[in-house]
């Protein structure tokens, strides 16, 4: 499959809710690590299932339901659960998807250490 980063950033009706903050994929999610042109790709299939998993305390400043998550956290839930990344290699990506996604580094910083370091399942 040949794409680039807007194949990623300008994704749009990729997704469904199924319920609380769980998510399933409709549109097959792309996404290049590292480098554009490296190579190194990954898809996340359609009918993947997902969620934005932040604590109920943290959801007055970090909206699971803000579609600027959604996409890096299909992307970091299929590296660690099924690619079964490391959660740092898994993280790694989820940063890269959110600042694609133009999610600011004050926001985006927290997000990753949270997901590196606590295990929401």
């Amino acid at each position: 499959m040949d794409f680039d980063m807007s194949d990623f950033t300008d994704l749009i009706d990729w997704y469904r809710p199924v319920g609380g903050i769980r998510y399933r994929t409709i549109k097959p999610v792309p996404w290049e690590i590292g480098a554009k042109g490296s190579g190194l790709r990954i898809v996340v299939p359609v009918d993947y299932e997902f969620d934005v998993s932040i604590p109920w305390f943290l959801r007055w400043l970090f909206d699971p339901h803000d579609a600027r998550y959604l996409k890096a956290g299909a992307l970091h839930d299929y590296a660690l659960h099924v690619l079964s990344w490391s959660r740092v290699a898994a993280a790694a990506s989820f940063s890269e998807a959110l600042s694609a996604d133009d999610v600011k580094l004050w926001r985006r910083l927290p997000m990753v250490l949270s997901v590196i370091v606590y295990k929401f399942d």
